[in-house]
């Protein structure tokens, strides 16, 4: 493994210990899979199953992960989703006739993804207001936005899934280009480009991990605290809103509770891609190598039938809390010498 790392693409495993340990874990998950089920790992269904699921969590992961920068959080990323979603639906429906052609189905299509974004930027700025300018804790902020829109979800559908979307709509979506490599990965592939852009090549992305590291000093030295956090919330609602793009197209219909389960995972996906919960620090590299670990996971876990989807949510918690832990050091032997001793002067 040393002589692994030292070659000249994998060196900065050598310095950054965190993203060695990240990248151990998936060679040794994918090395189970493949020797426990190497019929069903090895099947190329498998692996487009897989480009075609994990972009619909993943760009939800990516608006957290912003939101995470800045020492905050968004838990509304589903529900902004799945709100897009039944906006881009309901606008295909009303604007193409029952005679469908290219061109109008195009136009349409068009106007569906416009109608998406503006939804996802109008609530990614209704979180950043409630966070910047109100002053509300993030995770209450965005906590109670996830019950807004998912209250409008419901209005807007009644509690009824929107069908009726053209199916040359979700045709483009499942379409594979060079008869491989499906299109939500590919739109997962831009956004993750403009992401990592965002993050090495702007002042954006080194002011909002500045802010998180200190939001006194970001004030202090006449950053715009207000302005970089409705953005950042504006980003993560972009994010969502492809995600929901992404959604509709998969399952050619939109609902209120679609993705109910991502709202953990996307948070467990940014933790455990290295990112700090207290803002500051990350990785998008770390975030990008956490998707595809617990897709693998997930895809994984569905070639053992016996294995209830029941458990996910107790899995998913559980590695959140582990990981968390670990995070802050809580399982390092210093600390666990220190509770022992101080145990034992106690029981003294």
């Amino acid at each position: 493994m040393s002589t692994l790392i030292t070659s000249p693409r994998l060196a900065f495993l050598k310095k950054d210990s965190y993203m060695t340990r990240l990248v151990i874990v998936f060679i040794l998950l994918l090395i189970f899979f493949a020797a426990v089920r190497p019929g069903p790992f090895f099947a190329v269904r498998t692996w487009q199953s897989m480009a075609v699921q994990f972009p619909e969590f993943g760009l939800m992961s990516l608006g957290v992960m912003f939101t995470m920068f800045t020492a905050g959080i968004d838990l509304s990323v589903v529900a902004i989703a799945n709100v897009t979603s039944i906006c881009a639906a309901l606008t295909l429906r009303a604007t193409l006739a029952s005679a469908v052609t290219p061109s109008s189905m195009m136009l349409a299509a068009l106007i569906a993804l416009g109608v998406a974004l503006g939804v996802g930027i109008l609530c990614g700025l209704i979180n950043g207001l409630l966070v910047a300018v109100l002053k509300i804790p993030p995770i209450l902020a965005t906590l109670g936005t996830l019950e807004l829109f998912g209250g409008v979800a419901l209005i807007l559908t009644q509690g009824k899934p929107v069908s009726g979307v053209p199916p040359a709509f979700g045709a483009v979506f499942s379409a594979r280009v060079a008869g491989i490599v499906p299109v939500p990965l590919l739109v997962f592939l831009v956004c993750a480009l403009v992401a990592g852009f965002i993050v090495a090549f702007t002042g954006f992305g080194t002011t909002i991990l500045m802010l998180g590291t200190n939001d006194t000093a970001a004030r202090f030295s006449g950053l715009k605290v207000n302005n970089l956090l409705i953005r950042t919330y504006v980003l993560s609602g972009v994010m969502a809103a492809m995600a929901g793009i992404v959604m509709l197209a998969n399952y050619n219909s939109a609902k209120a509770d679609y993705g109910a389960s991502y709202t953990l995972l996307t948070v467990l996906i940014v933790v455990l891609g290295g990112v700090n919960p207290n803002g500051g620090s990350g990785r998008l590299s770390g975030v990008l190598l956490s998707i595809l670990m617990l897709q693998v996971l997930s895809s994984g876990l569905n070639m053992f039938p016996a294995i209830s989807n029941f458990y996910r949510p107790l899995i998913w918690g559980g590695v959140l809390l582990l990981v968390i832990c670990m995070n802050e050091g809580l399982f390092s032997w210093t600390k666990l010498r220190h509770l022992l001793k101080g145990r034992a002067h106690a029981d003294n």
